[in-house]
């Protein structure tokens, strides 16, 4: 398959966290069905025998292996699990041209394309993998947990509906048909300006200074992205932002119209005083069956669940993918 886009893969670490003397860690390639380059940091316990089970990481939207997801999966992979955060399609050290693009389709597929990878290792059980989406990703891990049924656990951390609120802004509070059309005339238009122009416009990402009237959950992002916290180069959110008019899929391709058919075990977790706890609540409304769980982690805001490990759930989540993965 022909790689449209390749980046050059860095050998330092460049994590915004500290480096584990307690597992292994490389960097692994393969590719989604759209002949998409993805980049990923593999980690394994150091001394594992056998073949184990496996989870892939991917999220917040707009961020990089390098930060929260990469976070998550070398401290599960402590805990015992093989792990890998990949960058999704168009972003980070992955490939995908245009730049910073994206697709409720094509990122869902990421999702899969790793569980694929994980699938044909030597020391992975392929009947026992996992996935975890943070933010924006944790609706595009709960939107792969409901058409592949190789997923038999999923965990969503403070997750974001990024279909839900393109199309219907923040706390809804756009949702409206004639609202709706503006935002996809005002799109179009700019469709035509980046054609002519060869570039592409950029938005959503966290602004470099904050008003004195930001919202608290843009001080939230902005104190995670544009701080040492959480600042990586390559991150979207920490330098400009997506192309602007992959709202338009977005808008019309809501995510989770078959999440109450996932028939594998689901939690989705999420901070007490998050601004987007109202999309964990509604997702899991839409779930059935007994082996699933809304965890709220009280006091923790949105962004305590990127990076606070005195706050991320670490030994639900292990018990949660140890009793599913089993």
């Amino acid at each position: 398959m022909e790689e449209i886009h390749k980046m050059q893969l860095e050998n330092m670490w460049d994590k915004t966290f500290p480096k584990s003397e307690k597992v292994n860690h490389r960097k692994v390639t393969f590719h989604n069905r759209y002949g998409i380059m993805l980049t990923a940091d593999l980690y394994e316990p150091k001394g594992a025998a056998g073949r184990l089970a496996a989870i892939a990481v991917c999220g917040p939207f707009g961020a990089v292996k390098e930060q929260a997801a990469g976070l998550y999966a070398q401290t599960m992979a402590e805990r015992g699990f093989l792990t890998i955060a990949f960058d999704p399609s168009f972003t980070g050290e992955s490939g995908g041209t245009p730049r910073y693009v994206a697709s409720p389709d094509i990122n869902t597929e990421d999702f899969q394309a790793a569980v694929d990878f994980l699938s044909v290792q030597d020391n992975v059980d392929p009947q026992k993998i996992g996935i975890i989406g943070i933010c924006g990703w944790g609706g595009m891990a709960l939107n792969a947990a409901a058409i592949d049924t190789r997923i038999r656990a999923t965990a969503a951390a403070t997750m974001y509906d990024m279909t839900r609120v393109n199309a219907k802004g923040y706390f809804d509070a756009e949702d409206s048909e004639d609202a709706r059309y503006e935002k996809r005339r005002t799109l179009n238009e700019q469709r035509i300006r980046d054609f002519q122009s060869g570039a592409y416009a950029l938005a959503g990402g966290v602004a470099d200074s904050l008003p004195a009237d930001a919202p608290f959950y843009v001080k939230d992002y902005y104190d995670y992205y544009k701080t040492d916290r959480g600042y990586h180069a390559r991150s979207l959110n920490s330098n400009g932002g997506w192309n602007i008019t992959s709202a338009l899929s977005f808008l019309n391709m809501p995510i989770l119209q078959y999440a109450g058919e996932i028939r594998s075990a689901v939690l989705i977790m999420h901070g007490e005083k998050a601004h987007s706890c109202y999309f964990s609540r509604d997702a899991f409304e839409k779930l059935k069956g007994d082996n699933k769980e809304l965890l709220i982690i009280p006091g923790a805001v949105h962004t305590d669940l990127y990076d606070r490990t005195d706050v991320i759930p670490f030994d639900k989540m292990e018990a949660f993918f140890r009793e599913y993965l089993q």
